[in-house]
């Protein structure tokens, strides 16, 4: 048994549960934090066998983060809210995304925890207009422009972890920002990206936007937090997280059509989706992406730390497969 004590906040989301399940399977000790105490044997029974602890904690507020870091040799802050609709006051999301990054690296420092990985997301870095559709590390959205509460969350977030380890110290700081989390569902909720698949095979989305976007996988994703948690040449650096070329709405409708059958939806024109924009906010941030196929360049995660991605199919197959057997079961 690895010696080594991990402790993965938001143990009852969809990455989180696959973080904590990798960590275990490589024989780390884990410690999780959960907002709500009631669902521990949740999170127990997602994780699988391995020496794991929950306990309480929410980014909202101080109590319970200095316990959840004590003792701690690295952490991996997943835990961000995501909302399946856009809240009335941006600051329902903004507040607890910020407010909780820096709650857990202030933790983390006072408990001497070596590294932090944080879960930053593509949003933080390729959601302002840029000449060009290609997307580094380098790149930043900008929080100023008019995007959801969520996209300004993550870059809002990120920027204040940075801001955090240069005027505090320590501990290290390592970002993952990985596109759209897809995957198989271990159990509990899903997420709001697996939540548009579950979506497109109960035909509840007749019709989808001309968008593309990038997909990761959440076990790459989870392997890339892992990796990232002891490289040495990890700290202080970010990593974009895409499988493969991004895809659109269609595009994804095709592929479970392929694998499990049904009809895709039909894809809106540009036209309509401006002509939407006029009374929709959703479809007004749509329509400030018509035409626009992201790239997302993967070279850093892959040459620095060995990391590899599985293709998109596979990723959108497996996560139609586990949403059926978990409806079966």
């Amino acid at each position: 048994m690895n010696d080594t004590l991990v402790l993965v906040t938001g143990g009852t989301g969809h990455l989180g549960g696959h973080a904590i399940a990798r960590l275990l399977a490589d024989g780390h000790r884990v410690r999780t934090t959960v907002r709500d105490p009631g669902r521990a044997a949740e999170v127990r029974a997602i994780a699988g066998p391995g020496e794991l602890e929950v306990v309480a904690a929410d980014l909202g507020a101080d109590a319970g983060w200095a316990e959840a870091a004590e003792g701690v040799d690295y952490v991996l802050h997943v835990a961000s809210p995501f909302p399946p609709a856009s809240p009335e006051d941006d600051d329902e999301v903004i507040r607890p995304a910020r407010d909780g990054a820096v709650r857990v690296l202030a933790a983390a420092r006072e408990a001497g925890v070596r590294r932090v990985v944080l879960t930053s997301s593509f949003a933080a870095v390729g959601y302002s207009a840029t000449p060009r559709a290609e997307y580094t590390e380098a790149d930043w959205t900008d929080p100023a422009d008019p995007n959801s509460a969520y996209v300004r969350s993550k870059v809002i977030a990120e920027r204040a972890a940075w801001e955090q380890v240069r005027s505090a110290g320590g501990p290290e700081l390592a970002v993952i920002n990985p596109a759209g989390i897809f995957g198989p569902v271990l159990g509990g909720r899903p997420s709001s990206s697996v939540a548009l698949v579950r979506a497109m095979l109960d035909g509840e989305l007749p019709v989808v936007p001309p968008l593309s976007f990038g997909v990761a996988d959440v076990r790459d994703v989870a392997d890339l937090h892992v990796r990232a948690m002891t490289h040495p040449r990890a700290a202080g650096e970010r990593f974009l997280a895409a499988s493969g070329k991004s895809i659109s709405f269609l595009e994804m409708a095709r592929i479970l059509a392929e694998t499990v059958g049904g009809l895709p939806p039909r894809e809106l024109t540009a036209e309509e989706v401006r002509a939407a924009a006029e009374t929709d906010p959703a479809m007004r941030e749509a329509a400030g992406r018509l035409g626009r196929v992201p790239v997302i360049r993967t070279d850093k995660a892959r040459s620095v730390l060995g990391w590899r991605s599985r293709p998109v199919e596979e990723t959108v197959a497996d996560t139609a497969h586990s949403l059926l057997a978990a409806r079966a079961g």
